[in-house]
């Protein structure tokens, strides 16, 4: 097991690095101290070929620029915050508007525009990245100074294991995610529509207009959110549902998980034969489908983006949970830690 550490870039005279950790299958995953981005993921096809399985860009300047958060880590609330306020103990707090009159991932400057210190890991059967990083009280409007780990493990078992901690010191809001976007083609040389993803979920969120969720928790059964025995994420893009047309022709929707780390998440692409099992300790996965993506950027294999390129599978505490007293709370006390693990195991079918 290996770790390669290189320079990617500068920002604002302060240097970049890259991190490579291999395994000993040869698997490799890269990531960047700018926002704990994982900017390549390569795993073997089942004829062996290693090839990258995320989208990624080739500088600090397009990570920057590029507002698409591919590969970062999102927060501090993953997801949208309706007008951009909320209440805490009857004091109210103003959020940046970065989405209409909402506020999105974490805000203008959020966890994926940080740059965090890094520190390697070596262990007997992984080889890893821990990140730290303090949010300071009032940072995009959010209450308390919150310090945060996230540590990214690659196994001789072709897993990713991320850990996601952060502790306050004043009662806040946390709901922390990687906004990895996948395709298992490899180096994207198709789109993911013919990618079959199983979820063990009974339940989505619905959405307004916004993309916001309304309260409602609706029944997947004889839907094309039914991705309890497996479907093509194209059905999404066809599909006639009033929710799939909203979100753009496709999926952008937060999914209740019946169960947690057993194999709840499931993504094949039968070509490639490549699979994602993807395993959390989180009550929910938001999936999109990159119905929303526009043409104007290029990743790092010289693709150009466009609609359906990727899927992303973000697991997390349901979003807007703060104005809705039937969601599960993502507020974070002085007394608690927040602790989120994701394990990603990539194979071949």
């Amino acid at each position: 097991m290996n770790i390669v550490t290189k320079e990617f870039g500068i920002i604002n005279g302060e240097k970049i690095y890259s991190f490579t950790l291999e395994n000993n299958n040869g698997m490799q995953l890269t990531c960047i101290n700018l926002g704990c981005i994982v900017t390549e993921i390569k795993t073997p096809d089942s004829n062996g070929n290693l090839e990258n399985v995320v989208l990624g860009y080739k500088t600090v300047e397009e990570y920057l620029e590029n507002k698409t958060f591919f590969g970062a880590i999102v927060g501090r609330v993953a997801g949208r915050i309706a007008n951009a306020q909320f209440e805490i103990d009857n004091n109210q707090y103003f959020l940046p508007k970065n989405e209409g009159n909402n506020h999105l991932h974490g805000g203008i400057s959020g966890f994926n525009e940080k740059i965090w210190h890094a520190k390697p890991i070596e262990a007997d059967h992984a080889v890893g990245i821990e990140f730290s990083y303090s949010s300071i009280d009032g940072e995009e409007g959010y209450p308390g100074t919150v310090k945060l780990s996230v540590t990214y493990l690659l196994t001789n078992d072709n897993e990713w294991v991320q850990t996601i901690k952060g502790t306050t010191d004043k009662k806040t809001l946390l709901n922390v995610t990687n906004h990895s976007f996948f395709n298992l083609s490899g180096n994207a040389k198709a789109d993911i529509l013919s990618h079959e993803l199983t979820v063990k979920s009974d339940q989505f969120l619905e959405l307004n207009d916004q993309l916001l969720p309304t309260g409602k928790m609706l029944s997947v059964e004889g839907t094309a959110f039914d991705f309890r025995n497996g479907r093509k994420l194209n059905d999404g893009r066809l599909s006639e549902h009033p929710q799939n047309r909203l979100a753009g022709n496709g999926y952008d929707h937060p999914f209740l998980l019946a169960e947690n780390e057993q194999q709840e998440i499931i993504l094949l692409d039968e070509t490639s034969g490549r699979t994602l099992t993807v395993e959390t300790n989180q009550p929910c996965v938001v999936i999109y489908t990159s119905n929303q993506m526009s043409d104007e950027f290029t990743t790092s294999e010289g693709v150009q983006t466009k609609k359906y390129l990727a899927v992303c599978l973000e697991t997390q505490g349901l979003p807007d949970a703060i104005h809705h007293a039937n969601f599960p709370s993502v507020m974070l006390e002085p007394t608690s830690e927040y602790k989120s693990v994701t394990k990603y195991t990539f194979g071949v079918r």
